[in-house]
């Protein structure tokens, strides 16, 4: 497992140097974005890039070399296929030999050999990460498959804005935003049990280069372990902070005390980040409940690293427009911290457990929605809440009972 995990760190590094490379011709960047034929339901015209597109070749390549077999149990977003300038549609694979991807890639560059060539040096370079620290956690690779998000939030990275101002260090916009999400997850119960998180534009050096940073976890039953500290278990910094942050206080459990009200209610203490998409109804309520402040955020695996990193106490998006490539890695890095991403509307129509005990519905990830088509066979339909302390679950929960979903 360990050795897994170092191959899923080591494929979001490699992801995120192609990510970067894309970027930084903005000439070069406009020849290699792509109008999608079946669009997203999140925006009236979705696009991929060829970052996207390689980057989860190149996922799919290296993790099957070290672990064969794998290969076929790894999904994602994209398919492999690019249209370049002249209509015609290129199958984008990592070749073994770097002079032959950079050819291949050449035809989706319209002839462009030098940016092909660089693009296939990030692809074929070898990445070496230090020592995980990982443990010994053992989960069989052919139980496992794999969700990819090659680049999460392509519609910053396609504006590519870097000036961004965050605030209390949450970037709304942004490359800051943009993040490679890799989730491995059982295949027979669906439950998430390996993460990565790899932000490619976290911050600029004195150079104006960007630098990225990653994070993992694993969940796997009494086992957990995660990057954010040289303990397993103990909470993650802020940036900024010196110190860890404290897990929130536990707080009454509003499920178990039905009498509590909305203000003054467990929910008046959270801070969360929502998305700008998310209904009127639900941030005005956030707005006026939370004390803690509401944050608005772009990308689903942003937002989620958000909860990880104590920016906020959780994320909570109500809409049916996520998928499960989009919240795998980012729900099992939670999970190894004792948090979660929750089903949300399946939590709702279960009402709490009884006597305040047990656990409430989780995201699943090996069952496609049996009545939908394309992706939408792979979406979040029921909304999610990600979550680091089941209290703060609990307090959202109960504040959302109010408003009609």
């Amino acid at each position: 497992m360990s050795e897994l995990m170092v191959a899923l760190v080591q494929a979001s590094e490699k992801a995120a140097n192609i990510a970067r490379s894309c970027r930084q011709e903005e000439t070069l960047f406009s020849l290699l974005i792509e109008e999608k034929k079946s669009k997203n339901k999140t925006f009236s015209a979705d696009f991929k890039t060829l970052a996207d597109v390689l980057v989860q070749a190149v996922i799919k390549h290296d993790i099957g070399k070290r672990f064969p077999g794998l290969e076929n149990n790894i999904f994602g977003e994209e398919t492999n296929e690019f249209m370049n300038g002249l209509g015609e549609r290129i199958q984008v694979i990592l070749c073994e030999r770097e002079a032959d991807t950079a050819r291949l890639l050449s035809k989706v560059l319209d002839g462009n050999m030098q940016a092909a060539e660089a693009l296939a040096s990030a692809a074929h370079q070898d990445v070496i990460i230090p020592d995980l620290h990982t443990g010994c956690v053992h989960i069989p690779i052919h139980n496992l498959g794999v969700w990819v998000d090659p680049i999460d939030s392509t519609l910053q990275y396609i504006k590519g804005i870097s000036n961004s101002v965050p605030e209390d260090s949450i970037y709304s916009r942004g490359l800051q935003c943009v993040t490679v999400l890799i989730g491995a997850y059982d295949l027979q119960t669906g439950e998430p049990l390996m993460g990565v998180i790899n932000q490619p534009f976290a911050e600029m050096d004195d150079s104006k280069r960007w630098q990225g940073r990653f994070f993992w976890g694993i969940s796997a039953g009494p086992q957990s372990v995660h990057s954010l500290s040289s303990t397993p278990g103990s909470t993650p910094l802020s940036r900024g902070d010196s110190v860890p942050r404290p897990l929130p206080t536990p707080t009454p459990n509003p499920a178990a005390d039905p009498s509590v009200g909305v203000r003054g209610s467990p929910a008046s203490k959270l801070s969360a980040v929502l998305s700008t998409r998310e209904v009127k109804r639900v941030k005005a309520l956030f707005q006026d409940c939370c004390e803690g402040g509401v944050y608005y955020a772009s990308g689903a695996g942003y937002k989620a690293l958000c909860v990880i990193l104590g920016l906020v106490d959780v994320y909570v998006f109500t809409e049916d427009s996520t998928y499960k490539w989009d919240s795998c890695g980012p729900h099992a890095l939670l999970r190894s911290m004792g948090g979660g991403m929750a089903d949300l509307k399946e939590c709702l129509r279960h009402g709490p457990p009884a006597g305040g005990a047990g656990e409430r519905p989780e995201l699943q990830y090996s069952s496609p929605i049996a009545e939908a088509s394309g992706t939408e066979r792979w979406a979040n339909r029921d909304g999610l809440v990600a979550y680091r302390s089941k209290a703060d679950l609990e307090a959202v929960l109960q504040l959302l009972t109010t408003v009609e979903l």
